[in-house]
């Protein structure tokens, strides 16, 4: 095992030899390679990282005491269903679900498959520290800027309570699939049909949602799109909303990097604070984005320090922005401006050193 987990890697957390072998020729047939813990204490080190975590039954209840970060895609691998003991201590860890064996085999491929993490693309998420924060004008501007010279570039709406970030990019009408008739995904997604299958508006393929009944979306489905969104795109750009639900973690998880855009002002930095704290249980790189105008003086040195996080960038205020918006511009389609210098900043930074510098 290598002397630092590896993220693409999933990791098998038991100490049943038996069970380490059986989900071990899993990962083989699934073409991964994996992190393996044979006890809690060694499980720390990639637990936050990993793609996928796979818990033996006979570590669950060890897990779940030893107060690990609650993240998403934690499954539990069981020979039977009969301890129930063993859902109570997956339900205390925060697993998704116990899986028995043999007969859930085909079903933990498909995940293991699915958690694989070419190298070829990066993911990038954005969450609003408060309530028009102006996370998804940020996620807008770094895909289009990303377009400019990636044009295999991807946005991701994870909100679906956010209005659809199709309407943000002037891509409501244009035909396409929706996460609505994603929800099913799960295991592998072809990126090439995915990708040929979503609306395109200026270079960018956008995955939104319609603008119909609310729809839950599990979180097999987001990872396996993002999976496949690896492959297929150079860069893809994720917004999150502030309330996670579990396909949001998912997300967030996946995501080799996580922005918080907080405005720069105490009650904003105070409720930022709420959210990076959920943040940082699925993430372990989480980096804020400060948005003036500052009306009290507060310095975006000031708000990262407040918050215990590394200071991403500081985005001016842009006279004009809001009123563009509303006309149903794209956010940084003009190339201009404090909102696509600093998305450029961000690109070139995320994608000449994978991940933000």
């Amino acid at each position: 095992m290598p002397d630092r987990p590896l993220p693409d890697r999933p990791l098998l957390v038991t100490g049943d030899a038996d069970l380490l072998d059986h989900l071990v020729r899993l990962a083989a047939a699934a073409g991964v390679e994996t992190e393996v813990a044979q006890d809690v204490g060694a499980a720390r080190r990639a637990w936050s990282t990993a793609p996928v975590v796979l818990v033996g039954a006979d570590l669950v209840g060890a897990v779940a005491r030893a107060g690990l970060p609650r993240r998403a895609s934690v499954l539990v691998a069981d020979w039977s269903r009969e301890d129930s003991g063993v859902w109570q201590a997956a339900a205390a860890a925060g697993a998704e679900a116990v899986h028995p064996l043999p007969g859930a085999d085909d079903l933990l491929v498909r995940r293991l498959a699915g958690s694989r993490r070419p190298s070829t693309g990066r993911v990038l998420a954005v969450a609003g520290g408060r309530g028009g924060a102006g996370a998804s004008t940020l996620a807008c501007a770094l895909a289009r800027t990303a377009a400019r010279s990636a044009p295999t570039t991807l946005l991701v709406d994870a909100d679906p309570l956010g209005g659809g970030l199709d309407l943000a990019m002037g891509a409501e009408a244009a035909a396409g699939l929706r996460w609505p008739h994603l929800v099913g995904a799960e295991g592998r997604t072809d990126p090439h049909e995915l990708t040929a299958a979503l609306p395109v508006v200026d270079g960018v393929s956008v995955l939104s949602w319609h603008r119909g009944d609310p729809t839950d979306l599990p979180p097999a489905a987001m990872e396996s799109v993002l999976g496949a969104a690896r492959t297929a795109h150079r860069l893809t750009v994720v917004d999150l909303p502030r309330a996670l639900d579990p396909a949001a973690r998912t997300a967030a998880a996946v995501a080799d990097a996580v922005l918080l855009v907080v405005p720069a002002e105490i009650r904003a930095t105070a409720a930022a604070g709420q959210v990076a704290a959920r943040l940082t249980t699925c993430t372990a790189d989480l980096r804020v984005v400060v948005r003036g105008p500052a009306p009290g003086g507060l310095t975006d040195v000031l708000v990262a320090a407040e918050l215990g996080l590394p200071l991403a960038g500081w985005l001016a205020p842009e006279p004009g922005l809001a009123a563009a918006l509303e006309r149903g511009e794209p956010p940084g389609r003009s190339g201009r401006g404090p909102l696509a210098r600093l998305a450029g900043d961000l690109v070139r930074s995320f994608g000449a050193s994978g991940q933000v510098a």
